[in-house]
């Protein structure tokens, strides 16, 4: 009876140190839902691709993915946003061309665009195309060039917002070129549209989403795509590269960041799904839908790819003096 009692105490003993009384240990990421924040409203590109890429990768890690929308401030809203939030995989942000050339317009930005974030992958990029009036003399980039350098002012671009996509391209294409020109700004593209068909600008760069119905009803002429290599989206749009203008490559893009210092098994998991993602037909089809070109990247190339645009923007931002609006 007394060795009974003493081998059940010594057992009650020993089975407090046993691993299932000891807390148990984190279980592996994600074991909740995932916050992605776009930078923008609902219904445009990034949103649409936001939410396409939730679907998919709410599917591949088994938790859901709330898409957030933080419109706003050329998208310093979101990023600032994400940037503050806790480094532990569940806030992401579906970031946009414009939080590399925050550095150079804004004097008071409340994160370090290369130390604030931790780079997961490239997503897509918005080719842009250069698009003329179908009546304008000019049928060629050579010949638009031609007409730029002869003009007393010019060839004049519309931009549908400054230190846009389209408006700091079109200030590349100007120095390029070695011409003058004026970019005008816009509240969108449906003005700058709406003078361009009216012959009262000269170009825009533009989505060819936008452009195609004016393009098939013989109103608009594409000259080229300010891409490094052709676009599926519109594939017989030759590059500016092509046309002898090297330097001339400029788009929209998109890409997931998350806070610094979010382990690096949820960074590669990540990655590893978004390039899956990018290389899914059904993805595919809905992000050129949207005039998008899916693009994946590793996490280093991606990191890369944003000091690039960083340093390339913030020169022609200061050669053109572009000041925040």
């Amino acid at each position: 009876m007394t060795t009974t009692r003493r081998q059940l105490l010594t057992a009650a003993a020993t089975g407090l140190a046993m691993p299932w009384c000891a807390p148990s240990r984190a279980q592996a990421w994600p074991t909740r839902p995932i916050r992605m924040v776009s930078p923008y409203g609902a219904g445009g590109s990034n949103d649409i691709l936001t939410r396409v890429l939730g679907d998919f990768l709410g599917r591949r890690l088994g938790q859901g993915i709330v898409v957030e929308n933080k419109a706003g401030a050329g998208t310093r809203i979101a990023n600032d946003f994400v940037a503050k939030a806790p480094a532990d995989g569940y806030t992401l942000l579906h970031a946009a061309a414009p939080i590399a050339i925050g550095e150079a317009l804004y004097k008071d930005l409340l994160y370090d665009v290369h130390k604030s974030f931790a780079s997961i992958a490239s997503t897509a990029i918005a080719p842009l195309f250069l698009v003329v009036n179908a009546d304008a003399p000019y049928k060629t980039l050579a010949e638009f060039v031609g007409f730029a350098k002869a003009s007393p002012k010019g060839a004049s671009f519309g931009s549908p917002g400054a230190g846009s996509a389209p408006h700091l391209t079109a200030e590349l294409l100007l120095r390029a070129a070695g011409a003058k020109g004026v970019v005008v700004q816009y509240r969108g593209d449906a003005p700058a549209y709406t003078d361009l068909l009216a012959g009262r600008i000269d170009a825009t760069l533009t989505a060819i989403s936008t452009a195609v119905p004016h393009i098939q009803a013989g109103r608009l002429r594409v000259l080229g795509v300010a891409t490094e290599e052709r676009t599926p989206l519109y594939p017989e749009a030759r590059t500016l590269r092509e046309q002898g203008m090297s330097s001339v490559v400029g788009y929209g893009w998109y890409g997931m960041l998350a806070p610094a210092a979010t382990p690096a098994s949820v960074v590669a998991r990540l990655n590893a799904e978004i390039n899956a993602a990018v290389v899914d037909p059904e993805v595919r089809r809905k992000a050129e839908a949207a005039g998008l070109q899916l693009r994946g990247s590793t996490s280093a190339e991606f990191s890369a790819f944003i000091a690039s645009e960083t340093g390339k923007w913030a020169r022609i931002i200061k050669s053109a003096n572009i000041t925040a609006e």
